[in-house]
């Protein structure tokens, strides 16, 4: 039987699955909080309850998307069970065996919906994930118009990060989960309707996380699975710590760039609707500093193993290369 915890949004309580880590629950804090720029400022994750990005389409439901967001076309995600593992199409030829977590597919929102109502008989579920772009209806440039870009432009600058590179909508059935990967990317994620749960890990826990080689379908994913977690296979996730919070309406999370994160639409609430804010991060400085940082050092490793992947050109060379690489056979 599952052991279970109880996690708060700051307003109400909700029972959700124990893993075997331990963690920490992620600081919420003002937008005038000193501490809350400090945290920014530091690439430390920070819940944001009060500033408001999003509040013009805090009335946005399926409905309301439904009605205005417009004839374009949605990439749409399945899969037969709870979880939604990215992969890389270009990367499947890689690994022979390779068996895809999910299928995904262009659709209206009108083919969604009805999707979403089928997936519910037939045990298929559906995740929407699509950049907000010109297609959309005026109701819904109105809105988008309407969020606080006063304060998350400002973050950008304060902070240095590199241009805004999308606003992704997100709409997934409640249940599903996102396993934890880590994006090359800041993030400020905005939920709109519904709650998750987030489960963070900082660049530091990178050897305890296993993730998929580079040239795998599936890098920047980790290979352990937290409902059935190997230790046998991957011993050191038995020291991994992390961080977790609920978002709820109007909060905003802010994912600092390299840090792992599992996403899960806390069951039994209803669908959810999020709309991420992505940044590029802050250039390379002309003179570094030293030590290096966690997220730097995961930079190197990662950009090191995917130049011997190019250079090698034969994804099976890979693993023995490198381990004879770590072991200084070659010289």
């Amino acid at each position: 039987m599952s052991q279970t915890t109880r996690l708060t949004d700051g307003r109400k309580s909700f029972e959700v699955k124990k893993y075997t880590f331990a963690t920490e629950v992620i600081p919420r804090l003002s937008c005038h909080d000193p501490e809350c720029e400090e945290r920014i400022a530091n690439g430390l994750p920070v819940v944001i309850p009060d500033v408001n990005l999003v509040a013009s389409a805090r009335h946005w439901n399926i409905d309301y998307l439904h009605d205005n967001i417009g004839d374009g076309k949605f990439m749409t995600y399945f899969s037969s069970s709870k979880k939604f593992k990215y992969y890389d199409d270009k990367k499947c030829p890689n690994v022979k065996s390779f068996k895809k977590p999910m299928e995904q597919e262009e659709l209206t929102f009108d083919d969604f919906v009805q999707k979403i109502n089928k997936g519910k008989s037939k045990g298929q579920r559906c995740y929407l994930q699509q950049t907000l772009n010109e297609t959309v209806g005026k109701n819904i440039v109105s809105d988008f118009l309407g969020f606080n870009w006063n304060w998350v432009t400002a973050q950008q600058k304060k902070n240095s990060f590199g241009p805004l590179t999308n606003n992704m909508l997100l709409i997934g059935q409640e249940g599903n989960i996102t396993p934890v990967h880590y994006d090359e990317q800041e993030n400020f994620f905005a939920q709109v309707y519904g709650y998750k749960r987030f489960i963070l890990f900082p660049p530091e826990e990178f050897p305890n996380l296993y993730p998929h080689p580079t040239y795998h379908p599936c890098d920047r994913q980790s290979q352990v699975d937290f409902d059935n977690a190997d230790f046998e296979k991957f011993p050191k996730f038995r020291n991994a710590t992390g961080f977790e919070t609920i978002v709820g309406p109007g909060d905003v999370l802010y994912i600092p760039i390299y840090w792992w994160h599992q996403v899960e639409s806390i069951p039994i609430e209803g669908h959810t609707i999020s709309v991420t804010f992505w940044y590029k991060g802050r250039p390379t400085p002309e003179k570094v500093t030293y030590p290096l940082n966690a997220h730097q050092k995961v930079a190197m490793m990662r950009n090191i193993e995917k130049m011997i992947a190019q250079a090698l050109n034969n994804p099976d060379e890979v693993p023995e290369f490198m381990q004879n690489m770590v072991l200084g056979r070659y010289t």
